[in-house]
C-alpha cells in the first residue's frame, strides 16, 4: 500500500536586524548581529552581516528594526524580503 507523499511545511529562514541604508529603490540594507562565544578564549563576540532585502512599500526608513525572510533570488545581491516592521527608529 503506497502512502501519498505528504507536503512538508515551507520553513523559510527569518532574521531580525536594523536598517542601515534605504537609499535604493525597493531595497533596504539590513545589518543582522549575532552573539557567539569564541571557541578558544570563551569570550562573547558580536558577529554582523549585511543583507539586501526587498521592500514594496516605502514606509521603512533608516534605523528601523525589521524582520526579513529568505525568498527566491530577486537580483544578484537580493534574496531576502522584509516581512514586518518591528520597531520604528527613535531619531526623527
Amino acid at each position: 500500500m503506497n502512502q501519498p507523499a505528504t507536503q512538508t511545511p515551507n520553513h523559510t529562514r527569518t532574521l531580525t536586524g536594523r536598517v542601515v541604508s534605504d537609499k535604493m529603490q525597493k531595497t533596504v540594507t539590513v545589518l543582522v548581529e549575532r552573539r557567539v562565544r569564541h571557541p578558544l578564549v570563551g569570550k562573547t563576540i558580536t558577529r554582523s552581516k549585511k543583507y539586501h532585502a526587498h521592500v514594496e512599500e516605502s514606509g521603512i526608513a533608516q534605523g528601523d528594526l525589521v524582520e526579513i525572510s529568505e525568498c527566491r533570488p530577486i537580483s544578484r545581491t537580493k534574496a531576502w524580503k522584509v516581512t514586518r516592521l518591528i520597531e520604528k527608529s527613535k531619531a526623527v
